[in-house]
């Protein structure tokens, strides 16, 4: 008997326990673990990071008011109530590239474990915590593995190990685990807009010989990634991604890609801009910043971004998500709100072309190009 199925099983983003990426600091006193992670962040300022701690204040009494405190410098200060809650953590931590962790007080999905012979009787009580043990710190040189580690996990001395002030060679470690959690990118084509000004669908408009949604997949494809058509109906194609975001267009075609894969980044890419050539392509994959919410191109005489040539971060959706809660359905408003790397490029090569006119003079400019390239 087939059992009863009461939500509708998404897809979800691979998360450790508070974060998508958490390493949890344990072994030795707070203070030491507190300055250890200042130290690795100021090595590691390219990525975003965050220290998740316990407060060791005592007689605390609840908030009646929470405090929001902005300064010009970009800086927060946040005093408030609240209960710790995994699933509130992840959407407060969705847009690191890391969180250190505390693990004195909370668990972190993966470990370094600081060898320190004065709190010997705090690691035995946290043992079941060490599952996977990125690399040992040894608070001193001379300080030994203690004895139920080594019969607990007998492979533990064949795990890196580092001295407290090779701070550098940490750092480095933790730059490579950050690196491994890097996702992969697909392509998405967007089609199925309604076209009023052509009168035609715009995607099977031929400027290159074939239809320019399969021509745009192609320059996707060409650079290695798993691509797909974004459509707005339901079909038994497996290169489509139906809308499941109904009536909201592009905004709804990236959010439909992103329930799909939230794990993938996805390179957007829309039908009506001919001119976007494999060059373009290739320096938006090699100028991509994980770090950011997106890698998005704009035109140096532009004011804004183009939202439908922009890699999109795992992060994004997130983003996505609460601007359509309040209300908006507009991937640009999200970029320009967010941290975004923006690459700047020749005005002409990100072009939309949107009426019969602008179409047959895309078509002869795009021929004469051709025949000037076989010449």
């Amino acid at each position: 008997m087939k059992k009863h199925q009461k939500h509708t099983q998404l897809e979800r983003r691979n998360h450790d326990g508070f974060a998508p990426n958490e390493i949890a600091f344990l072994g030795t006193s707070c203070g030491v673990i507190a300055d250890l992670v200042h130290k690795i962040s100021e090595r590691l300022s390219t990525y975003k990071l965050a220290y998740f701690d316990a407060s060791h204040a005592k007689n605390v009494h609840k908030n009646k008011l929470s405090a929001f405190v902005f300064h010009s410098e970009g800086n927060l200060q946040i005093t408030t109530s609240g209960e710790l809650n995994k699933y509130k953590q992840r959407l407060q931590f969705a847009s690191f590239d890391c969180v250190f962790i505390n693990g004195n007080h909370y668990p972190g999905a993966k470990q370094v474990l600081i060898l320190d012979s004065e709190k010997e009787a705090s690691v035995l009580k946290r043992i079941d915590q060490l599952a996977q043990v990125e690399f040992v710190i040894r608070l001193k040189k001379e300080t030994e593995y203690f004895d139920f580690l080594v019969e607990k996990y007998p492979q533990i001395k064949n795990i890196p190990c580092y001295t407290i002030d090779e701070v550098d060679k940490i750092s480095n470690h933790i730059h490579h685990v950050i690196q491994e959690k890097i996702s992969t990118v697909k392509g998405l084509v967007l089609t199925g807009g309604k076209s009023t000004r052509m009168g035609i669908d715009k995607s099977q408009l031929a400027y290159y010989g074939k239809p320019q949604n399969e021509y745009a997949k192609s320059l996707l494809e060409n650079k290695g990634l798993e691509t797909y058509f974004s459509v707005q109906n339901k079909s038994e194609n497996t290169q489509e991604i139906h809308d499941t975001f109904l009536n909201l267009g592009p905004f709804g075609g990236i959010c439909s890609a992103f329930q799909k894969d939230p794990n993938s980044a996805w390179l957007v890419l829309a039908t009506d801009v001919p001119f976007v050539n494999e060059a373009l392509i290739q320096q938006l994959l090699q100028n991509r910043n994980p770090s950011k919410v997106a890698t998005a191109i704009k035109g140096r005489s532009k004011e804004f971004v183009e939202p439908l040539i922009t890699l999109y971060e795992p992060k994004a959706y997130p983003i996505l998500l609460q601007y359509l809660a309040q209300g908006y359905a507009c991937p640009r408003k999200m970029l320009i709100n967010s941290d975004v790397e923006i690459i700047e490029v020749d005005d002409h090569l990100i072009r939309n072309i949107n009426t019969p006119e602008e179409f047959e003079a895309a078509k002869k400019e795009v021929n004469n190009a051709l025949l000037l390239k076989k010449k």
